[in-house]
């Protein structure tokens, strides 16, 4: 039906569930918040509260990009400057994905927020595929075991969102707004298909 995640016929369905994640946070995006790609979801969910708003590319010459840097080294990112980083549906493009998270806490300010989401299951991008590489998938064990190796258990809070209908209706391309509301809010940790993460720099 759609090669395009949905996009060409309404609502992409993992951005449902992505976007009401941040919702559900708006207060942590606070302060300087550092998003990925552009600084759409800092502006939706922000308000007065966010004093600077940086977005990170991986590569110079984006339009809009004010930070342009590496998470696996850290090259080019300020350390301990942000109160909040937004990094959607990124951490999949990135093959060393151990050291990218150590990057998203390095980039922290002390009690800083990481509000992250990945996907558990999904077609492949090939635009990303072809410029970075289109590498893993995740389930909500591994995000909580890679996130709490990093920040710490006690500071990381993961939730897995979708159903064995979702999983089929999102990859046959259709639309959130197509899907039978009540279906669409009920989880089946057999069948994940966004898996979302809140972590906090403790120190």
């Amino acid at each position: 039906m759609s090669r395009e995640f949905g996009s060409d016929r309404g609502r992409p369905i993992d951005r449902f569930y992505i976007e009401r994640f941040l919702d559900r946070h708006r207060d942590d995006v606070r302060g300087r918040v550092l998003e990925v790609a552009e600084a759409t979801y800092t502006g939706w969910y922000g308000d007065d509260a966010v004093t600077a708003s940086d977005v990170l590319y991986a590569a110079a010459g984006e339009p809009g990009a004010t930070v342009v840097g590496d998470l696996t080294t850290g090259e080019g990112i300020p350390p301990g400057a942000y109160d909040c980083f937004i990094c959607t549906q990124t951490l999949q493009f990135i093959y060393d994905v151990k050291a990218a998270i150590a990057g998203t806490r390095n980039l922290l300010a002390p009690g800083g927020v990481l509000l992250c989401t990945v996907p558990a299951l999904s077609q492949t991008s090939r635009l990303d595929r072809e410029r970075w590489g289109d590498w893993w998938r995740f389930t909500s064990g591994s995000v909580q075991r890679l996130l709490a190796d990093v920040y710490g258990a006690e500071n990381v809070t993961v939730a897995a969102h979708g159903n064995a209908y979702v999983a089929a209706s999102f990859l046959y391309g259709l639309a959130a707004e197509e899907l039978d509301p009540a279906m669409r809010e009920r989880d089946d940790d057999e069948y994940e298909v966004v898996i979302t993460a809140r972590a906090v720099r403790a120190s």
